[in-house]
């Protein structure tokens, strides 16, 4: 309560004689919270971050807001900060998440899903063409590997109770670095990090707040694999597509990724096979992560969402030969392959 008196007093210091009103704007699972600022006189709402500062560092997200937005892309307009308390008054993108517009939809009409999608990948492109070394941190293969290892440390220990043998273990270490050997191989870009449904805005022209879509969290963005972004899109922890509308979808991105000069492979099978190795990382990253926010921090919703996680990465595990002993970890871990989802 303390805290959320100090920023309704920033707010007031910041937009004197403005009344205002407070209210929850999004659910996040970081210690970050977001609040809509709507005011008596009609003005146009805001958005209020609240980062503590022994939490949340906000500079990173300021780097990236003006990174991203030099590179074209929409992201939220920064009206005022207070580095040392951890506020920012942003600009608002509305309330309607792209995960909220298709399952709006129903996945009825994949000619409007294709369009969102494309609006999406052009504003992706975009910040991929604006990439340079040395600017955001490397994602590197220590980084990548420590996000591996909370699948073992959170799902498999802790979510699912089970210690693993020596020799299970020597085999799921073999695998890891099997799988970071590919990542690491692929071009490098400016990767947003978790580019999915959720984190995807979609303004409508009649909206007037810009174009679409609205991108935001942001802020653990670094330079890695190109496909990291287009797997956190396409192998969407919240909503799930026929593989057939995503291969047409990530076809077009390769084509005119090449048109544009983006580092993508000469190949497109050698893309897919990136993207596909790249999207067994993310999953167990995610499948640890997701455990991690139920067991410790309490947020059981996101149990909800790991039987599509898992079977993403079953069906890449049943693709390629290498990933052989992985898959035989999964069945002895979830021995039920049990289709979930929906297919739109």
């Amino acid at each position: 309560m303390q805290r959320l008196e100090q920023l309704r007093a920033w707010l007031a210091s910041i937009l004197p004689g403005q009344a205002f009103n407070l209210a929850p704007a999004s659910a996040d699972a970081s210690f970050r919270r977001y609040f809509r600022a709507t005011f008596a006189d009609g003005g146009p709402s805001r958005i209020v971050m609240d980062a503590p500062p022994e939490k949340e560092d906000i500079r990173p997200w300021l780097q990236v807001a003006a990174l991203f937005r030099n590179a074209g892309a929409h992201v939220p307009d920064v009206l005022a900060q207070d580095l040392e308390h951890g506020f920012l008054l942003l600009s608002d993108l509305g309330a309607t998440t792209y995960l909220s517009a298709l399952q709006t939809a129903g996945g009825a009409d994949l000619h409007d899903a294709a369009h969102l999608y494309a609006d999406a990948l052009g504003a992706l492109a975009a910040i991929q063409h604006a990439s340079r070394p040395g600017v955001l941190p490397e994602y590197d293969r220590a980084l990548l590997l420590r996000e591996m290892m909370l699948f073992p440390e959170w799902y498999i220990a802790r979510h699912k109770n089970t210690t693993l043998s020596d020799a299970e273990a020597a085999q799921l270490r073999t695998v890891f670095d099997r799988i970071l050997d590919v990542n690491l191989a692929e071009p490098r870009v400016f990767v947003h990090r978790d580019y999915h449904s959720r984190n995807l805005m979609r303004l409508a022209p009649g909206d007037g707040l810009g174009p679409n879509p609205g991108i935001i969290d942001f802020q653990d963005a670094v330079h890695g694999p190109i496909t990291y972004d287009l797997v956190s899109l396409f192998k969407d922890a919240y909503i799930r597509w026929d593989e057939e509308f995503i291969l047409d979808l990530l076809i077009r991105y390769w084509e005119t990724a090449k048109k544009l000069g983006l580092p993508v492979r000469g190949e497109f099978a050698d893309f897919h096979r990136d993207f596909e190795w790249m999207g067994v990382q993310r999953h167990l990253k995610v499948l640890g992560i997701f455990a991690r926010l139920h067991h410790r921090d309490g947020k059981g919703g996101y149990l909800a969402d790991m039987p599509l996680v898992m079977d993403y990465l079953r069906r890449a595990c049943k693709r390629y030969r290498d990933l052989g002993p992985l898959l035989k970890l999964l069945d002895r871990l979830d021995p039920e392959d049990t289709q979930v989802g929906y297919t739109f």
